[in-house]
């Protein structure tokens, strides 16, 4: 009768018996960038106030523009919050409510945008997943069809960092985030105005307003006064492993978004903190 030998299986591990809070010691580990998961797709951002909440006026050209895209690229489409959103922070900021329970609220107005786009590009195959069904089946979906629609808030909901009164994390930041876990060629946010100013250009000084081309992230984060976009997305931009630029583009100009997605600056770009290796 054959012995059987019983015996433990270690492996070695430069963490192990170690705090992951060490920078000095994961550094070596975790400092490689990661694979790209889908390099050849493209995320593209709807913002919900520039674009969703003008109706058929601004919705229904983007939804051509989309559609005339989908032989060229495979895209997940993500929809952020508009008014909607802000009443609810209204209501919920007098009712007392905590900055987690205000997220998942807001994220659902940014789901019924989604719904919406997603109900319009449908006989091009185009359906609404949900974050789940993004985080885990997103390659089966997008080879079964050229695009996809979801939300771009962060699934955060109750577990939103408790630092501020309204969600700092919102559509842009959450978009950002997808899009670099994916690995994706890029990112592009559609807003309605041509891209970052130096100034506000529907304010009282709109005249001395000047667009800002291009730029890092670090130097738009030193600009003051209100951007087009969630000032978390620069914060996030910081820790970038792949995606590294982003284009703001106005939406409400025919072609803006195809010459994005083509490769061509016709917006703001911001360089992020991801570097090629």
């Amino acid at each position: 009768m054959a012995e059987t030998i019983n015996s433990i299986k270690h492996l070695a591990s430069p963490l192990a018996s170690q705090t992951l809070l060490d920078g000095q010691l994961t550094g070596p580990v975790a400092g490689k960038r990661p694979i790209r998961l889908l390099p050849w797709l493209q995320v593209v951002k709807i913002g919900g106030r520039a674009i969703m909440d003008r109706g058929a006026e601004a919705i229904l050209p983007i939804v051509d523009e989309l559609r005339k895209l989908l032989p060229e690229h495979r895209l997940l489409i993500l929809t952020g919050a508009g008014i909607r959103a802000r009443h609810l922070y209204g209501v919920g900021l007098d009712l007392g409510l905590p900055v987690g329970s205000l997220a998942p609220l807001a994220a659902s107005e940014a789901g019924q945008n989604g719904h919406i786009l997603a109900s319009l590009l449908a006989p091009e195959g185009v359906s609404y997943i949900e974050h789940p069904t993004i985080a885990n089946q997103l390659a089966i979906h997008l080879s079964a069809t050229r695009a996809v629609v979801g939300s771009a808030f962060p699934p955060y909901h109750h577990h939103e960092f408790p630092g501020s009164r309204i969600p700092p994390h919102r559509a842009d930041t959450g978009a950002f985030l997808l899009a670099d876990a994916f690995g994706a060629a890029g990112l592009t946010i559609v807003e309605d105005v041509d891209g970052v100013y130096t100034d506000d250009p529907n304010g009282p000084d709109g005249a001395k307003a000047e667009l800002i081309r291009e730029a890092g992230y670090g130097e738009f984060a030193r600009l003051e006064g209100a951007l087009p976009f969630d000032r978390a997305l620069l914060e996030v931009m910081a820790n970038a492993r792949h995606i590294e630029r982003v284009q703001i583009v106005n939406g409400r100009v025919p072609g803006r978004l195809t010459a994005a997605l083509r490769g061509e600056h016709v917006g703001t770009i911001i360089h992020t903190g991801a570097r090629q290796v």
